[in-house]
């Protein structure tokens, strides 16, 4: 597993800063998602809001060929649809049978006949609270190839906003481009530094031009925190004492007259 900070991520990172209206969590909340629930894409163009209602939302930048910035849209609410963007698709899930593909905005055919890179980013945003500060979480997810080709690439990432001034705080990525055709488990540990009030996004994100193929699929996706030290040592002293009463209690019997 690669693990690097995201560079590319500069300008989405100002442009999500328009998205917080979009989050109503006043703090960190755990997440999970295996999306057997959620209703399959439509066949194209059709699409419905089973990924928009579960929270799930959008943002492209474009680049000219020579590299330069050239504009960006979002962020919206992500499609299910099979035109691009994002999808509840089935077949060779871990356990189930349904998951998540995210793949380039294949509808933006200036950009892609253009020889512009498509950034297509798929996420999930919350707003920290004062009591995540410091804490720690792990954004973790199943994933495996579909039908992405080089030149395209795709990553996961899970960083913190900075909502005052546009910037990225800190970024923990994994890199999805090389994907076997098989399920592997991933998890991205990330520790909240960030003020009260920052925004926390995880997600994934691929880079396509020229209609080529960028598709990769996740499953049982998941944000869970990660017990402080002082909490391990809360339970397994709470433990020792549970194990202390049964002997105490196997010790009174032994001995108890008859």
């Amino acid at each position: 597993m690669k693990i690097c900070t995201l560079a590319p991520l500069a300008p989405l990172a100002f442009a999500l800063l328009f998205a917080a209206p979009l989050t109503s969590h006043a703090q960190l909340s755990a997440y999970s998602q295996n999306f057997e629930a959620l209703a399959p894409a439509e066949p194209f163009p059709g699409s419905n809001s089973a990924l928009a209602d579960d929270g799930w939302r959008y943002f492209v930048n474009v680049y000219n060929p020579n590299g330069s910035y050239a504009y960006q849209y979002g962020p919206f609410q992500a499609p299910n649809s099979l035109a691009g963007i994002s999808a509840v698709g089935t077949g060779g899930s871990v356990p189930g049978n349904q998951n998540m593909g995210v793949y380039s905005d294949y509808n933006n055919s200036a950009a892609h006949l253009g020889g512009q890179l498509v950034q297509t980013s798929v996420f999930q945003l919350q707003t920290i609270g004062a009591s995540d500060v410091g804490t720690t979480w792990n954004f973790q997810f199943d994933a495996r190839w579909f039908n992405l080709a080089a030149p395209s690439s795709a990553l996961a990432f899970i960083q913190t906003l900075n909502p005052s001034n546009g910037q990225t705080a800190s970024t923990v990525t994994v890199d999805m481009s090389a994907l076997p055709d098989s399920w592997g488990t991933y998890v991205l540990p990330f520790k909240v530094t960030a003020a009260a009030g920052h925004l926390l996004q995880f997600g994934f994100l691929n880079n396509a031009t020229n209609y080529n193929a960028s598709a990769i699929v996740y499953d049982n996706i998941s944000l869970s925190p990660v017990p402080e030290p002082a909490t391990f040592a809360l339970m397994f002293a709470g433990l020792g004492l549970l194990g202390f009463a049964v002997r105490r209690r196997a010790g009174l019997q032994a001995v108890a007259p008859r």
